[in-house]
């Protein structure tokens, strides 16, 4: 084992508690595992450098958090991960010589592809643990830490789920909860299913029994997680366990939200679009990876459906949910396709008129099969890369044009989008997951919750005035009247992104409180004050009607 630079710590900084920051690369699933590790460190006596003004004071460009203790929870779905990975730890390890005590993790799928590969090249790292023991990260700590080497552990299997762990969330009105680990498909171009394992399913109790916890903590959304999440049920023997489960979250008591991805189109069945249908809760948004829209390259891939199946499928959910918004994934220049191929997926997302799409070129992970086939050049991939962005880009914006008009309920978060000076705007998401920005009524700050404006976790109804290239704006509190002259220049002479975007109706812009928001109001409390006695009260709250600038009832 290679040991690891160590500083020697003062005795003041032994005295104090440790702080850890988690840096999160990759998708909703490393996100999740990432709250479980923050969760696991505070139960442990950890602190976040977020809630340490000194320790957060020092952050650097490194990425560290100013944290004594720094995860980067990896993801190795891209070809660059690694070179990526190791040039962020770098810049880690300067921080390191200058901060006594200082220890650097690494987790997550690159973790567990390389193990003991990145203490050999990153010889700084304190510990490395993969996907499958999440549980260890405190004791592998305390291992380094006493050993003065690096503490690497792999397991081949998971150990214990990691929604059983402690957890820390991101958000107070928002949670991920996961329902399945890992993959049964053998898609050429993925290396997840060997680096998670085969799927495993949670009972549904056990679901549903976390998603009534986070209810009682005042969460009202909550997005079920999976690589496959419609094959859900196949580990017990239920195939419509998955619908069931809809169905059931949406029921739980102060759940206004329920999301998931992602789903696989092979597995997709008429239940499932029952259950969203029929249950208020679901929201109308769907994540519906394509990959290809070529038959023949959808062979290739191993996906086990075809371009007609899934364009059937979206057929049945507009049907069912006409305001439903369909994101995808696709995968340009893999190994054989040909310039037939890249036509006919161009020919899918414009008839499947997506509300925005992942688009990636294609790049080998070594130990899939697709690593060794002959690649497509890369000057084509580029130039095919280019034409179907501009084709996402042209239908996202015509999509979201047509939007304009409709009264939204927003559910405010927090960190999401921009809030300019002009018109104060808060942000967040629609029922059908598109990011909206909207305009507060004149003369009231973002921040002043005292007297209406909206906190993270209220719900805002309101109306789109303006379908942006990548979200919609919602300027209908400031609608209502007519615009002078002089306003109306001085609006069109500012950039898009700054100027209030007027239409012809009557000002709207309705305020809710929520529980989320209590819960948020609540966290933020207790983040700038001393702590408080494990007796101490805690209100749920109780959801209230707040209006803003007057407007029609929705």
């Amino acid at each position: 084992m290679t040991a690891t630079m160590t500083t020697p710590m003062s005795a003041a900084d032994a005295r104090a508690p440790r702080t850890y920051h988690v840096r999160t690369l990759g998708c909703q699933m490393n996100v999740h595992d990432s709250e479980r590790m923050a969760g696991l460190l505070e139960a442990a006596g950890y602190v976040s450098a977020d809630d340490v003004p000194a320790a957060a004071a020092r952050a650097t460009e490194a990425g560290d958090g100013g944290a004594d203790v720094v995860i980067v929870n990896t993801c190795s779905v891209r070809e660059n991960a690694a070179t990526r990975l190791f040039g962020n730890l770098g810049q880690l390890a300067a921080v390191k010589r200058e901060r006594p005590g200082m220890q650097i993790a690494v987790a997550g799928c690159l973790a567990q592809q390389m193990g003991q590969g990145i203490v050999d090249r990153a010889p700084w790292v304190d510990v490395v643990f993969g996907t499958h023991n999440l549980d260890a990260l405190p004791a592998l700590l305390e291992r380094a830490r006493h050993n003065a080497a690096a503490a690497v552990e792999i397991e081949e299997s998971l150990k214990v789920f990691p929604s059983t762990l402690p957890t820390r969330r991101e958000s107070a009105y928002a949670a991920w909860v996961s329902i399945a680990v890992g993959c049964n498909n053998t898609c050429t171009f993925c290396i997840v299913p060997s680096l998670r394992g085969k799927q495993r399913d949670r009972r549904p109790g056990e679901v549903l029994a976390e998603i009534e916890a986070v209810a009682n903590q005042g969460a009202i959304e909550v997005t079920l997680l999976g690589q496959n999440v419609n094959s859900y049920g196949v580990g017990f023997g239920d195939r419509g366990a998955f619908a069931k489960l809809l169905r059931a979250a949406g029921g739980v008591e102060g759940i206004e939200r329920v999301r998931f991805t992602s789903p696989h189109p092979a597995a997709f069945t008429d239940d499932v679009i029952e259950a969203m249908a029929s249950t208020p809760a679901v929201m109308p948004s769907l994540h519906m990876p394509l990959q290809s829209g070529s038959d023949r390259v959808l062979r290739a891939m191993r996906r086990s459906y075809r371009s007609e199946r899934f364009l059937r499928i979206l057929q049945r959910v507009r049907a069912a949910m006409p305001e439903a918004a369909i994101t995808t994934d696709i995968i340009v220049g893999f190994p054989g396709e040909t310039e037939e191929d890249f036509q006919a997926t161009l020919d899918i997302v414009e008839e499947a008129r997506f509300a925005s799409a992942f688009t990636f070129e294609y790049s080998p992970r070594p130990g899939t099969p697709a690593a060794d086939l002959e690649p497509v050049p890369a000057e084509v991939v580029k130039d095919r890369y280019r034409r179907l962005d501009e084709l996402v880009r042209r239908i996202t914006h015509e999509e979201n044009m047509a939007q304009e008009g409709r009264v939204i309920e927003v559910l405010v978060a927090e960190g999401e989008g921009r809030r300019d000076a002009v018109t104060a705007r808060v942000s967040g998401r629609a029922a059908d997951n598109r990011l909206v920005h909207a305009a507060l009524p004149a003369g009231l700050s973002a921040h002043d919750y005292a007297q209406g404006a909206p906190r993270p976790g209220d719900m805002v109804t309101v109306r789109v005035t303006h379908g942006a290239p990548h979200n919609l704006i919602a300027d209908s509190a400031l609608c209502g009247r007519a615009l002078s002259e002089a306003e109306r220049a001085a609006g069109e002479a500012r950039s898009a992104g700054d100027r209030a975007w007027y239409d012809d109706g009557p000002s709207l812009f309705e305020v809710r409180r929520t529980r989320a928001g209590d819960a948020w109001e609540r966290r933020q409390a207790q983040a700038h004050a001393a702590p408080e006695s494990d007796t101490a009260p805690v209100s749920l709250g109780l959801p209230t009607l707040r209006v803003g600038a007057s407007g029609p009832a929705r």
